[in-house]
C-alpha cells in the first residue's frame, strides 16, 4: 500500500477519513494525497497543486470560483502544517471539475492503492434519485475504497466482516483484503447470507467457504452463515450482532440499465452502515 488518496470537502466526516488515513499511512509508510475538488460550470477541468492555486493558473473570470480556490488552498495549507504530518509524505492538491471524475483521475495518474473518504450516507428519495459521489467512487474505482462516517482508529479495527459468494471471480478482492487484515492485525469473519431467493443449505455453504479459505491461505478467520430476507439486511445485522468493526465487500461496478434494475448491495451497505465499509471492485 504505497499511496493513499483522501478526497476532502473539509467536512467532519472528511476529517475522520484523514485521521484514519494518517494512521494507516504511518503503519505502511505510505504516501498520502489530500485532494479537494472545486466544482464549477464552464471551468476547465484539471488538477492544480495547492501551492499554485492562484488566478494566474485558472482560466476563468469567475471571481467566486477564484475565492473558493483560495479558501481551499488556505485550508489545505493549514492541514499540511500540522506537526503530525511530518511523520508521513503528504501531498495536497486542488482539482477543478466534478468530484467523481477528479478522484478517478487521481487514482489512475498516481497509481493509488486505497481511497479513504468520509461519507454521510444517503436514504429515501436522495438515495433513489441522487445517490452520492461516494457511491460512484465505490462502484467504479479501480482500487479499494474505505468509507468512514465517524471517528475511528486503526487500533479499533479488530474484527472484519467479509460478505462474499465465495467464487473464484473475486481473487483480486481477497488478496487486497488479506493485506489490509494483516496491516490492522484483525480477525476476518467470512459471511454467507442466505435469503429466500438465494439459499444454500448449511453443509454445502460451509464446504464452499472452507475450500475458499484454504485456497486463499486465510489465517485468523471464522466461517459464518446468516439467514435474512435480503443480503443487505443480513450483512448489516450480522455486523451489528457480532460487533464487527469494519464491513468488507466486493462490488461489480455495473453501469447503465443493469445497475438501475439490480442495484448494488455494496453501495446500499455503504449508505446505511454506521461502521466503516471497505469495498473493492472485482476485476
Amino acid at each position: 500500500m504505497k499511496t493513499i488518496l483522501v478526497p476532502s470537502d473539509f467536512s467532519e466526516q472528511a476529517g475522520y477519513a484523514l485521521d484514519f488515513a494518517f494512521e494507516l499511512a504511518k503503519k505502511n509508510q505510505s504516501k498520502l494525497i489530500l485532494l479537494h475538488v472545486v466544482e464549477g460550470v464552464g471551468v476547465a477541468s484539471g488538477a492544480i497543486s495547492a501551492d499554485m492555486a492562484s488566478g494566474a493558473e485558472v482560466t476563468s473570470d469567475d471571481v467566486y470560483m477564484l475565492q473558493l480556490i483560495r479558501v481551499a488552498k488556505d485550508k489545505l495549507a493549514d492541514t499540511a502544517s500540522e506537526s503530525r504530518f511530518s511523520e508521513v509524505e503528504l501531498e495536497t492538491k486542488i482539482q477543478i471539475g466534478n468530484p467523481y471524475g477528479s478522484i478517478a483521475e487521481e487514482v489512475t495518474e498516481n497509481d493509488v492503492d486505497l481511497v479513504i473518504m468520509g461519507s454521510t450516507g444517503a436514504s429515501g428519495i436522495d438515495e433513489v434519485l441522487i445517490g452520492s459521489n461516494t457511491e460512484k467512487v465505490v462502484r467504479y474505482s479501480k482500487c479499494p475504497v474505505l468509507t468512514v462516517k465517524s471517528e475511528v482508529k486503526c487500533e479499533d479495527i479488530k474484527n472484519i466482516a467479509f460478505a462474499t459468494n465465495f467464487t473464484d471471480t473475486d481473487e483480486n478482492v481477497i488478496k487486497e483484503l488479506v493485506a489490509l487484515q494483516k496491516t490492522l492485525g484483525a480477525k476476518l469473519h467470512l459471511i454467507r447470507v442466505n435469503t429466500p431467493s438465494n439459499f444454500t443449505v448449511d453443509r454445502e455453504a460451509k464446504k464452499l467457504m472452507s475450500e475458499y479459505a484454504e485456497k486463499h491461505g486465510l489465517e485468523d478467520f471464522t466461517l459464518n452463515i446468516y439467514n435474512d430476507l435480503d443480503e443487505e439486511d443480513g450483512i448489516l445485522f450480522f455486523a451489528r450482532e457480532t460487533g464487527a468493526d469494519l464491513i468488507a465487500m466486493a462490488t461489480h461496478g455495473r453501469t447503465g440499465f443493469f445497475h438501475l434494475i439490480s442495484g448494488s448491495i455494496a453501495e446500499d451497505v455503504v449508505n446505511h452502515a454506521q461502521k466503516p465499509v471497505w469495498t473493492c471492485r472485482i476485476l
